[in-house]
């Protein structure tokens, strides 16, 4: 798949944009704060329907202005499919081949999308909702009705932990509804932990030998899920749901007593492991970012297995980041195959093949010169 079309309206520093795209390498060039993020993270949002920078929506409409429209033409499948997001103070309206969606788990999943930025780095030595977000985030796009299950546990969550606030401050708390809450959470969180466990064996099917490759054949990686209850990554919905119904039930009395949900999908975390070794704490920032970097390649070649057809990448000011041997290795990976945007700004001392065939596109202030 491909973005043959962007245009954009109000959307941060651009008032109007309307570009059309290689259907392999664009490189996008500027100075800082020009519009290159900005641009980047429009076609991520056309993927996503949020922001990978801000949960504040209104810092992408324009100042002054009531509303942000990004629309995308995209091919996929041999086929040319409009795509449209709106953003306005009344929320987001998301339009898939000229249909509005009456929720955006409808909608997430019409076209794939990979970003690797310099923040991704973090990805493993990062606080754990980074983590979460990543399984969430990716997960989402190749099963979108995980989408649907996440936004009900999280509006759960929500009320639950509401509820056990209340019950915090009071002498004789009234557990009935917190069962009727729990039971309903507990129902989510099974169908979560499921998929999650069958998305983290795809990705360790892809990411140990690309890990292996980039490290020069000296480093094996191992990638673990951590819950907060005792379960095999080989049960079945029903089985971790039992689980999680007899946890609840023991700790409810402490669960009252902080006021707050104490275990679920929402308190996990991924554990990276090098040679045996926990990355995070004792691997080198050369070993943590090569982690980082076969994760992103391995979800590239995770989507492709999962919906028949590459990912669109977007590479956010982050070759820079990477030495020779690891910028060469991504840029090897996506030779031909993958489109991809590049932002930077200068591609002096990148010597490679795949970037002096790509199109290129000089912004300024919001002003695209090609």
């Amino acid at each position: 798949m491909h973005i043959e079309q962007l245009r954009l309206k109000n959307y941060r520093n651009y008032e109007t944009l309307d570009m059309t795209f290689d259907d392999k390498v664009n490189v996008i060039i500027g100075e800082n704060a020009q519009g290159k993020t900005n641009l980047m993270e429009a076609i991520y949002v056309l993927g996503f329907t949020k922001s990978h920078r801000t949960t504040r929506e209104k810092e992408l409409i324009q100042w002054d202005k009531d509303y942000a429209k990004i629309e995308g033409r995209i091919s996929r499948r041999k086929q040319s499919i409009p795509l449209e997001i709106t953003i306005s103070s009344k929320g987001k309206k998301a339009k898939l081949n000229r249909l509005e969606q009456r929720r955006l788990s409808d909608y997430i999943g019409a076209i794939n999308v990979v970003m690797f930025a310099p923040e991704d780095l973090t990805l493993v030595k990062g606080p754990p909702q980074i983590r979460r977000r990543f399984i969430d985030m990716e997960l989402g796009q190749i099963q979108p009705r995980y989408i649907y299950h996440l936004a009900q546990y999280q509006k759960v969550l929500k009320q639950r932990n509401f509820l056990l606030k209340q019950m915090q401050r009071k002498d004789h708390p009234d557990f009935t509804m917190l069962d009727v809450l729990t039971e309903q959470l507990t129902e989510h969180a099974a169908t979560l932990l499921e998929r999650r466990f069958i998305f983290l064996e795809l990705l360790r099917k892809w990411a140990r030998p690309v890990h292996h490759g980039i490290s020069r054949e000296l480093e094996e990686l191992e990638i673990r899920y951590h819950s907060t209850i005792e379960v095999s990554e080989l049960e079945n919905k029903e089985k971790i749901g039992n689980i999680y119904k007899d946890k609840f039930h023991e700790i409810k009395e402490k669960e009252v007593e902080r006021g707050t949900t104490l275990i679920g999908p929402h308190r996990d975390d991924l554990l990276f492991l090098v040679n045996g070794k926990d990355v995070q704490t004792y691997g080198s920032q050369g070993q943590q970012r090569t982690t980082a970097l076969s994760i992103k390649l391995a979800e590239i070649e995770l989507i492709n297995q999962e919906v028949g057809e590459y990912p669109i990448l977007l590479l956010d000011d982050v070759l820079s980041e990477l030495d020779d041997f690891r910028q060469s290795h991504l840029l090897n990976t996506i030779q031909g195959r993958v489109q991809t945007f590049v932002s930077t700004t200068s591609v002096d001392g990148i010597n490679h093949a795949t970037l002096k065939h790509a199109e290129l596109f000089r912004i300024t202030n919001g002003k695209v010169d090609s």
